[in-house]
Parts: C-alpha cells; structure tokens; sequence
C-alpha cells in the first residue's frame, strides 16, 4: 500500500485516474481519464516546474476542453497531499463559481478513503483540511481586488478575459503567491476579443517577454468533437481546406459544420461565433469581431501552411513606431512573404538607430532572395526623416516615402494609398490560382485580419483608420502594415546595382 500511495502522490496521471470522479454527460459519475488537451497541458505544466521550479502559465482554448476540471484535480491533489498549503481559485461570474466548486466537492467526496483528509471546517465556497491545515477556496472577480493579504500557494484564474477589474485582480493574486519554488499561477480562457488583459498577458507570453508559458489547445483535440455522418456527405472546398491544414476527418468536419449552424442565430455569423469559441489557432481566437475584414483568417491559415519559392524583385515594407508602437518590417520576393521583424522601445527611439536598421537591410544580401532589396517603402507618416536620411546616405533610388493619404495609382478604385495598398495586398492573398506564402505567425495573422471596412458613396472599400483599430480592439496592425507596403507600387528587378561609395556619410 505505501509503494502504491506514494505513486498517487508523485504521479497525477495515475492519481486522477485512481481517485477524481468527474461527472459525464451520458455515464454519471466517471474516473478522471485524461483527454489529449489535458494530457498536453499537464506535460506542459510539468516541464515547466523541471525548467523553472514553479508554474505560470496562460492557457488559451476552446469551449469545454477540461482546463478547469484538469487545474481543480491538480489542486486538490496537491491540497490533500501537502500541509500547510492554500489553493484559491477565482471565476468570472457566480454560476461558473457555483460549477466549480461542486465538482471540488464531487472530488473530495469520491476519495478513497486512505488518500481523503479529513474536513475540519466548510462552508459554500472552501474546504479546510485540518490535520493538513490547508485549504481550497473558490470566489467570484467582481469590482473589488481579491488576494491582497493572503498567502495562496496555488492559483486558479477561470476565463480570466471575463473579469470585470482583471488587472487589478491579478496584481493582488501575484501578491499573496510567493515567487517560491512549487508555487502556481495559471490563467486559462476562452478569447474575449483583443485590447483586454487577457489577450495581452497572452501576447507577452508568446514573446517570451513573462514569465508565463502561453499554451494553447485547439478544437479538434477532443475526440467527443465529432458526429456520425450523414449518408452522402460531402466536403465543401473551405472544408478541403481544413483537411489539409490541419488534417480533420469527415466526423470533425461534420460536428463543426453542425456547430456552425447551431451558432448562427438572430444575425449572429456563426463562422466567426465558431473560430472565437472553438478557436483552430491563437490567432483566430483573438480574430476582431464587428465588421467584415478584407483578411480572414482562412486565407491567412492556406497561406501559413504554403511553401512557395520567391521570385522577382525583392521589396521590403518598413512600418516605424508612433505612439509606442512597433517598428516593424516585412519582406516579400514576389508570391512569398517573410521576414518578420520588429522593433519597441529603446530599440527605436532614436532617429540614428532607426535607420541603422534600415541600412544594415538594405547593405545585406538576403539568404532568401539571394541579393540585396530591390526596394524599401517607408510609411512617410513616421518615417519622413528616417527616408530622408537615407536618400542623403545615397539610398535614393531603393527607398521610397509611401504617404497613407495621398492619391492612390487607381482613384477610381481607391480611396487613398493606404486603402490601395491593403486592397492589393488582399488581391495577392486571397488569389486562388497561384499559392502565396506568409509567415507562419499568429502576430502576422492577427494583423493582416484587422481589416475592417465599409463602403463610400461611390461603392469603394474604405478600411478602418489605424488609429480606429488601436482605439477599438487595443493594438496597432503594425506588421500589416508593413505588409501592405510591399505593395506600393510596381518594383523593376535591377540586376546591376552598383556598389555605393559612401565616403564619410556612411555614418549614421
């Protein structure tokens, strides 16, 4: 018994199995048997404590994937097995606390008897595991900040893009956890639109740029996430697609398309209902909301997944910061686009580094296009003096001003240059009969999806203004940008660029 009891406290995966009971929607009362999400994000979790000696993780994912039956189990394990210890886990609204902690007490209840402390004190929200003197609460984020005070040794944020006063909450919570080996914080949700706490703590994450790990699970991991076929179904094209990209079976294909139907209701576009709540990749689950885009995320996805070799002229679109944004620069040799880069801060303050990064692009041979770039266009907007640095230095003829507002090659089409630009952009990218590749990003996705528009008096598509995006949906498409510059103009390949003689101005 001892050999088996010290399994149950060392292993979770046998311990869930062994002693959780979950309740399931066709078999009652059930072993928690991992599913492959929550297989993943445990492997993750654990990695992450062998890496750094505690946990901090964001999780992104779809709707009723078992995060948060997975994270309860976790913590009521280590809550039964560790004295001295508190869990506390904080929901974004009461009927999801209620949920919450009757499947803790469904855990609890279900031990076997040799692995259940005994209940020294309860009430409707928390046990307290006396002879341990630990405990497990479960509370509701609401206007006031929770934590402040407390010592928490585990944490639980549930759909943490809902909380009303989310920062203020999580400063409290990071307070009362201490930056001390075994400790855990973890954030999951569902996507919530972009601008919100929660999707920037996501963006730090992926950057690398925290200390917590970004995890994401997508649909199509849950086996019950399918449905039996029709006879003579058949796929549509945009689900060929799917196939391809992400390799579904007709069963996922069918349960999605049912899916789809069931979320299109009074005026509701379940397509996009269905990519926030069962989102395919993290950028689609941040997708902006509201308006049709000129971008969607099913044409960024076939061309993430494409591989195209470059050829012709080799352009570069400079986007520099304003406003705190990101100085960001995009490549693209005809049908392929690469070369995502960007700069913030102390990187790009400075009008000498700004275009010392430019410099050092256009004095190196590219690995991908084989040669230095054919052409450079830099929004002039916040780039006026960096192109007029450059032209002085003797880079005339290969960087060129694009003005957003000024008068595009086709007005009859166009409003104004930015409008032209994005809108040849989306030509290039949404072109069936020759594959275009870009890179395979969702900060790059996200961007080029921030698209919306709507019509002028004469019938022509006028994108939302940059500063509309920012303000709406709390990020600047800066990458996008970027991208849509590359199409500024038609670019002659010129095979005989002569070395320039710098002199003493080649100092920046």
């Amino acid at each position: 018994m001892s050999d088996q009891r010290q399994r149950l406290k060392d292993d979770f995966d046998f311990y869930s199995r062994n002693c959780l009971k979950i309740r399931t929607k066709d078999k009652g009362l059930q072993p928690l048997s991992l599913n492959d999400a929550q297989t993943y994000i445990h492997s993750r979790l654990e990695q992450q404590i062998v890496e750094t000696g505690k946990v901090r993780a964001i999780i992104l994912k779809g709707r009723q994937q078992g995060a948060s039956t997975l994270v309860g189990g976790r913590f009521i394990h280590k809550t039964t097995h560790n004295k001295g210890v508190r869990a506390f886990i904080l929901t974004h609204d009461g009927e999801s606390t209620n949920a919450l902690f009757e499947m803790t007490e469904r855990y609890y209840e279900n031990l076997p008897k040799f692995v259940k402390p005994s209940v020294s004190a309860a009430n409707a929200k928390e046990l307290h595991f006396g002879v341990l003197d630990s405990g497990y609460k479960i509370g509701t984020a609401g206007n006031k900040a929770v934590g402040r005070g407390q010592t928490i040794q585990y944490f639980h944020g549930s759909e943490v893009a809902f909380w009303l006063n989310a920062s203020e909450h999580t400063k409290g919570i990071m307070q009362a956890v201490p930056d001390a080996d075994g400790t855990e914080v973890i954030w999951e949700s569902t996507a919530n639109g972009v601008g919100n706490f929660f999707h920037e703590q996501w963006k730090l994450a992926e950057k690398g740029l925290s200390e917590f790990q970004a995890i994401f699970v997508p649909w199509f991991w849950q086996d019950e996430y399918r449905k039996k076929l029709p006879e003579g179904f058949t796929t549509t094209e945009d689900e060929d697609a799917l196939v391809k990209q992400y390799k579904l079976d007709n069963s996922q294909l069918f349960w999605r398309r049912m899916k789809v139907a069931e979320l299109t209701t009074d005026g509701v576009d379940g397509g996009k209902a269905f990519k926030q709540e069962y989102p395919m990749n993290a950028a689609e689950a941040f997708q902006v909301s509201g308006g049709d885009g000129l971008i969607t995320s099913d044409h960024c996805m076939k061309a993430r997944k494409e591989t195209v070799t470059g050829s012709g002229p080799y352009v570069v679109g400079v986007d520099p910061s304003r406003g705190g944004d990101r100085f960001a620069i995009v490549r693209r040799q005809g049908r392929k686009m690469y070369g995502m880069e960007s700069y913030i801060g102390e990187q790009c303050n400075a009008l000498g580094k700004n275009v010392a990064i430019c410099k050092k692009i256009l004095d190196t041979k590219c690995p991908i296009a084989k040669k230095e770039p054919d052409m450079m266009f830099v929004d002039y907007g916040a780039g006026a003096d960096i192109v007029d640095r450059l032209h002085e230095l003797g880079y005339k003829k290969r960087v060129k001003a694009v003005h957003f507002g000024s008068t595009p090659l086709n007005p009859e089409k166009y409003t104004n240059k930015r409008n032209e630009i994005w809108q040849e952009l989306s030509t290039w990218l949404v072109d069936e009969s020759l594959p275009v590749m870009i890179p395979d990003d969702d900060e790059m996705q996200a961007d080029l999806c921030a698209s919306p528009y709507s019509y002028d008096n004469k019938d022509r598509k006028v994108l939302w203004r940059k500063d509309r995006i920012k303000e709406k949906y709390g990020f600047s498409p800066d990458y996008g940008d970027a991208a849509a510059l590359t199409f500024a103009e038609p670019v002659r390949q010129d095979t005989k660029k002569k070395k320039l003689n710098y002199g003493r101005s080649n100092v920046v």
